[in-house]
């Protein structure tokens, strides 16, 4: 039985009170029978590490450099975040393909990277919009997946692998349950092939997770909880997203 994960993604908001305020309400709302996380901006680091210092709640990343150290002005390395006790770091978030130009390669290596490091790496994959009613969804998740095992080869059995249907991201609007499932069934079933610890990985659906069709979601055979986007910046919203995945 693989045990639920649900991941908060702050995205780039917070401040110092904010993020004070937010942690509090969720360390206030334990116990969670399920494993959570917050993957929080780089500068706030520092403070979630010792915030959650000696709870059972993880943090993490939301982007992680392809390379170990050098001149690349702006970037974050695994071992930096490794520093910060990061389990978990998000890589290939649609937002980071879509306005960062990332490619399947790239995610790959910063998954290798991020896995060298000891740090988790949360791969996202997902479609369009335009690539859905092209019947295309198969096709691009399965490529963007592919990268990654090919990549990490026998080691891909450690990663978290997130269904982000990019349709479905901040507009309201969620995959159904059936539809989410489909694709994390086909999902499964690629690393299935590559790995026979596929049954035991986590996948996890991100895409307008909100308390009220949580439950629903994460009750599919294949979905092993989420990856919280807006609903993640509110204590009780996120608390009942954890009690869902119970």
């Amino acid at each position: 039985m693989r045990r639920k994960l649900v991941v908060g993604n702050w995205k780039m908001h917070g401040s110092h009170p904010a993020n004070a305020e937010l942690l509090a309400g969720i360390l206030g709302a334990r116990p969670f029978n399920t494993d959570v996380a917050v993957c929080v901006p780089f500068p706030y680091l520092s403070e979630t590490a010792v915030t959650l210092a000696g709870s059972e709640l993880r943090w993490g990343a939301q982007d992680v450099s392809a390379h170990e150290q050098g001149a690349y002005t702006g970037e974050v390395s695994a071992a930096m975040l490794a520093e910060f006790g990061c389990r978990y770091a998000i890589v290939g978030h649609s937002e980071r393909r879509a306005y960062h130009a990332e490619s399947d390669q790239l995610v790959a290596d910063k998954a290798k990277a991020a896995l060298a490091r000891g740090v988790t790496p949360i791969v996202c994959v997902g479609e369009t919009l335009q690539q859905r009613e092209a019947g295309e969804t198969e096709a691009v998740v399965k490529r963007q997946l592919s990268a990654v095992i090919h990549t990490l080869t026998h080691c891909i059995g450690e990663i978290v692998v997130a269904y982000e249907p990019v349709w479905a991201i901040g507009t309201g609007r969620t995959a159904s349950p059936e539809q989410a499932q489909q694709v994390h069934a086909l999902l499964r079933a690629q690393l299935l092939a590559a790995t026979p610890h596929a049954a035991d990985m986590r996948l996890l659906y991100g895409g307008s997770v909100k308390p009220d069709n949580a439950a629903t979601l994460f009750a599919q055979a294949d979905i092993d909880g989420g990856l919280i986007g807006g609903a993640a910046l509110k204590a009780a919203d996120f608390a009942a997203i954890c009690r869902a995945a119970e």
